[in-house]
C-alpha cells in the first residue's frame, strides 16, 4: 500500500501542475456613458448632470453635437439632490464648463419604506438653490432640464413616486429666480411618452432616448450660440 501511494504522489502532483488555474475574472469595461472623453481642441466644454434618464440620452446628445462641442457627463447615475450636494464638487472638477445641463427630481420624489420621499419637498427647493448658486460659479451657462413623466399604475420594479409636476414646479420658480434656462423635457416628452416608454417602467428605448436628445442638443447648441 504505502508502494502504491510513493507511485501515485508524483503522479498526483504532476497532474496538478498540468491542470490550467482559471483565469481571473476580467474586469468589466467602463461603460461608454459614463467613461471620460477626450476633449478635442478649440471646442467648448458641456457638462451633463442627472440620473438615468439623462444617461440614456448623453450619447446620442453626444453624437448629435460631434464636432461642435466636448459633451462630457458625470460619471454616474447623479441620483437625489441630496446626491448632488455631496458630490459637486468632484463632478465640476477644476476645468471650465462653458455649458451645464442638470436634473435632478425622480429619485427626489421616490417614496421610501418609510413612507417619506427621499427628498421631501422643501429640501428638494434648498438642494436646487445651493446646487444653482455653485454652478453659477462657473461661469457656464445653466440649462435646467424638466423632469420627465413617470406612468401611473404599477411599475416593475415595484416602486412608487410623488407627483412630478410639484417637483417641476418648485425647480420652475428656483430656476426662474436664477435666470436659469429651462430645457422642457416633461412638455416635449408628454405628448409621445405613452407611444415611447418602456412599460410599466419610466425609461426608454433607442426611439425614446432619441427624440430626448433632440431636444437637449438643440437647447445646448442655442446656448453655445448665444456664448
Amino acid at each position: 500500500m504505502k508502494l502504491a501511494l510513493l507511485f501515485l504522489l508524483p503522479l498526483a502532483l504532476t497532474l496538478q501542475a498540468q491542470t490550467p488555474k482559471p483565469e481571473a475574472k476580467a474586469k468589466r469595461a467602463p461603460s461608454p456613458v459614463t467613461a471620460p472623453i477626450q476633449d478635442v481642441a478649440g471646442l467648448p466644454r458641456v457638462l451633463i448632470i442627472g440620473d438615468s434618464i439623462s444617461m440614456g440620452y448623453t450619447l446620442p446628445t453626444r453624437k448629435l453635437l460631434e464636432g461642435k462641442a466636448n459633451v462630457h457627463r458625470i460619471p454616474q447615475n447623479g441620483g437625489p439632490t441630496k446626491n448632488g450636494i455631496a458630490n459637486i464638487e468632484k463632478w465640476l472638477g477644476t476645468g471650465k464648463w462653458d455649458v451645464i445641463h442638470f436634473n435632478w427630481g425622480i429619485h427626489d420624489l421616490k417614496f421610501m419604506p418609510d413612507g417619506k420621499r427621499q427628498v421631501e419637498a422643501a429640501d428638494y427647493e434648498k438642494n436646487l438653490r445651493n446646487l444653482v448658486a455653485r454652478m453659477k460659479q462657473t461661469g457656464a451657462t445653466l440649462i435646467w432640464a424638466s423632469t420627465t413623466p413617470i406612468p401611473e399604475g404599477e411599475l416593475n420594479p415595484s416602486r412608487r413616486f410623488g407627483i412630478v409636476k410639484e417637483y417641476n414646479d418648485i425647480a420652475a420658480r428656483v430656476m426662474a429666480e436664477n435666470d436659469v434656462i429651462t430645457d422642457d423635457l416633461n412638455a416635449h416628452m408628454t405628448p409621445e411618452f405613452d407611444r415611447l416608454h418602456n412599460p410599466k417602467d419610466l425609461h426608454y428605448g433607442k426611439e425614446g432616448y432619441d427624440f430626448l436628445s433632440k431636444k437637449v442638443a438643440e437647447e445646448i447648441a442655442r446656448a453655445l450660440a448665444k456664448r
